[in-house]
């Protein structure tokens, strides 16, 4: 696997339509993604002393955390419409090598922050609502 720069690591939101067409959150400068899974035990006593979990099933989730700097760009305030309303809404993570991570996420937090002659900084939290799929 090729090391990739983090600056291409990008969120964007979707317009709503159908498809949707996807606008980069813009001023990110930090993003993470985490793939939660919660394991089904099975184990019986022929496992043997063993813990035998059962593949492909439990609760999977997708959370994504970011923060950046706050520019008035309408994927900006397209998510911040989200976090009002606790609307969900198509999401895209893309990185540098090409792949991209497509689902409906809800904006579960959304803080700004800013200093006396500073700029406007953001964080926000997505969690997933449903299957999350590798393109």
């Amino acid at each position: 696997m090729a090391i990739e720069n983090g600056s291409a690591f990008l969120l964007k939101v979707g317009d709503g339509a159908a498809p949707p067409v996807y606008q980069t959150v813009a001023g990110l400068r930090t993003t993470q993604l985490s793939v939660n899974g919660e394991a089904v035990n099975v184990t019986t006593k022929d496992s043997g002393g063993w813990r035998a979990l059962l593949s492909g099933a439990g609760v999977r989730s997708v959370s994504v955390s970011a923060a950046g700097i706050f520019t008035g760009s309408a994927a900006e305030v397209r998510v911040r419409g989200h976090a009002l309303a606790g609307t969900i809404d198509d999401y895209e993570l893309s990185f540098e090598s090409g792949e991209r991570l497509r689902g409906r996420f809800l904006v579960t937090r959304l803080d700004y922050a800013g200093d006396y002659n500073g700029e406007r900084n953001y964080t926000l939290n997505l969690e997933s609502s449903g299957a999350v799929v590798s393109l």
